[in-house]
């Protein structure tokens, strides 16, 4: 007598979605097929569940292997050296979230390092690890004013990954082509391919790298396609020409003036009036020495020069005449007729007549003078400020250093940054026009005469590592804070500057601040000893990137 198996029942259409739906509802509303209500339906779904799994799986058809993706390209730069890499490992361990928030105390922020070991690691051109690319890449992914520094460590092996890997896809979107090399400047052909045949990204690139190493051929390039190209696209594209920009520029921007695009024509005309020997310049200059002059029937009292000087002199006064209206010429140069909300038009129009004029124009216009003469003198009739801060913003434009000096003042001056910086804003963009030696030099005063209250923003155009004088007036001013008893929270903001920028070697001089202090009377509770923490973060954090800078071999 043989044996046979009993056959096995053919799968019934749409078994598992009820099987689904009856574990969503509960086997005390709906039972399984083959079971009755009770204590043992639900043993019963579990049984039916597993048995469906079994013959779902089983019954998958082997479909064609994928295709082996190619291998990871090659990097022949040298790798990290040990201790350097290590030291990656725990900078990206240290996640934003993972100290599980609250007090920080005296730990250092890893994640806010991670800048400058990158930088440090590109400029002597090591190569990562390769299990260190993920976390990279992640990183990148969180924080977009990484992904620069990130990326160019990386190298390609990042982007070979990021075709592999959904959530990384913007490693491709930031590297022209996805990673194909921008071609050679004399290779034409291939030039001349991508710019008809890319897509915008990679012809922004394209135009950009061509721009800083060849300006005249990327101009070329750009006008040879112009008149077809979308007005949003040309913007872009005429924003990239502020790169190299020089005299030989100009035929090409006067022609933009005439866009269709208003805003292709203020960039245009922005661009013109940054070259001081351009024709539109020379118009503005016109027009705005039309608006001002000195009226020497209008005297205004100085004060003594000395304090044994009894006498006071007669100064000359600034006499300022706005324009009447914006006649075309002066829209196609580019002013914009129509003025903000709650502005005059007669002023923002003269505002943006000065900003464009060179600033050589004033020497002449106003009797010889020299800039921080000039601004010296009164203004009638409340137009100070109007004028200054068009002063402020052309020597921003015009990178002009010396009207940058006048308009910033004395450091301890008690405007705290001259007659014509109206707001920190301003003065940061002033101090971004001198050298970095002189800048930290004139923050250094700004803070022994202001301390740290509005320092912050200034703070930031310093070149990094701080130099000696202002890492030293930086620390004095918050030990000046310590020892009144202020509220230490308010300082958190320089406090994270100063672990990122003071130079590691000031650490020494630091340790006296890590004891706990005597708190005043009226000091904020508890504050002596968060003030504490803070320092003891900061010394822990300048002896660990001094311990960086070491790994990696850099000075």
């Amino acid at each position: 007598m043989t044996r046979t198996s009993a056959p096995v029942d053919a799968p019934v259409e749409g078994a598992w979605e009820g099987l689904v739906t009856t574990a969503l509802l509960g086997t005390d509303r709906r039972t399984p097929p083959g079971s009755g209500p009770g204590p043992e339906a639900p043993v019963a779904l579990l049984d039916a569940a597993a048995t469906e799994t079994v013959r779902r799986r089983a019954g998958l058809r082997p479909a064609r292997a994928a295709e082996r993706p190619q291998a990871a390209p090659d990097d022949s730069r040298p790798p990290l050296p040990p201790a350097a890499a290590r030291r990656l490992a725990l900078l990206l361990a240290d996640r934003p979230g993972s100290s599980g928030g609250g007090r920080r105390g005296a730990a250092p922020d890893l994640m806010e390092l991670l800048p400058q070991w990158l930088a440090a690691a590109n400029a002597r051109g090591f190569a990562p690890p390769p299990h260190a690319l993920p976390a990279l890449l992640d990183a990148a992914r969180g924080r977009t004013d990484l992904r620069p520094a990130v990326l160019e460590f990386s190298g390609s092996r990042a982007l070979w990954l990021a075709r592999l890997n959904q959530d990384w896809r913007f490693a491709l979107r930031s590297a022209p082509g996805g990673g194909a090399t921008l071609p050679h400047v004399d290779d034409d052909d291939r030039i001349q391919q991508l710019w008809q045949e890319g897509l915008f990204a990679e012809r922004v690139a394209l135009l950009s790298a061509l721009r800083s190493r060849e300006p005249a051929a990327a101009r070329e390039l750009l006008a040879s396609t112009w008149a077809t190209e979308r007005a949003e696209d040309r913007l872009m594209f005429l924003d990239s020409l502020r790169a190299g920009l020089g005299p030989d520029d100009e035929p090409f921007l006067e022609q933009a003036l005439a866009d269709r695009s208003r805003n292709v024509r203020a960039t245009a005309a922005e661009l013109l009036s940054a070259l001081p020997g351009s024709a539109l310049a020379a118009r503005m200059a016109v027009r705005a020495e039309a608006c001002v002059a000195v009226d020497h029937t209008q005297t205004a009292q100085a004060a003594p020069t000395t304090p044994t000087t009894q006498t006071t002199q007669a100064t000359p006064v600034i006499a300022v005449e706005a324009p009447h209206e914006c006649d075309p010429a002066m829209e196609r140069d580019g002013v914009v007729a129509k003025a903000p909300a709650g502005r005059g038009e007669r002023s923002w129009w003269f505002g943006q007549l000065v900003e464009a004029a060179p600033l050589g124009t004033w020497s002449r216009r106003l009797g010889g003078r020299s800039p921080r003469e000039i601004v010296a003198l009164p203004v009638a009739d409340d137009w100070q400020g109007e004028l200054h801060a068009a002063w402020c913003r052309a020597a921003v434009r015009q990178r002009n250093a010396e009207w940058s000096r006048a308009l910033l003042g004395e450091p301890s001056a008690p405007e705290a940054g001259g007659p014509g910086a109206v707001s920190l804003a301003e003065r940061a963009k002033l101090l971004g026009t001198l050298g970095a030696a002189e800048r930290a030099e004139w923050v250094a005063g700004f803070i022994a005469a202001h301390g740290l209250s509005e320092a912050f923003q200034l703070l930031g155009v310093c070149a990094v590592p701080w130099s000696g004088p202002l890492g030293r007036a930086v620390v004095d001013a918050l030990n000046i804070a310590r020892d009144a008893g202020s509220y230490p929270w308010s300082f958190s903001g320089v406090m994270g500057l100063a672990e990122r920028c003071l130079d590691p070697s000031e650490a020494g001089r630091l340790d006296a601040l890590l004891a706990v202090p005597d708190e005043p009377e009226n000091a904020s509770p508890g504050a002596g000893g968060y003030w504490a923490e803070a320092f003891q973060r900061l010394v822990t954090t300048l002896r660990l990137r001094a311990a960086m800078a070491e790994e990696l071999g850099a000075a």
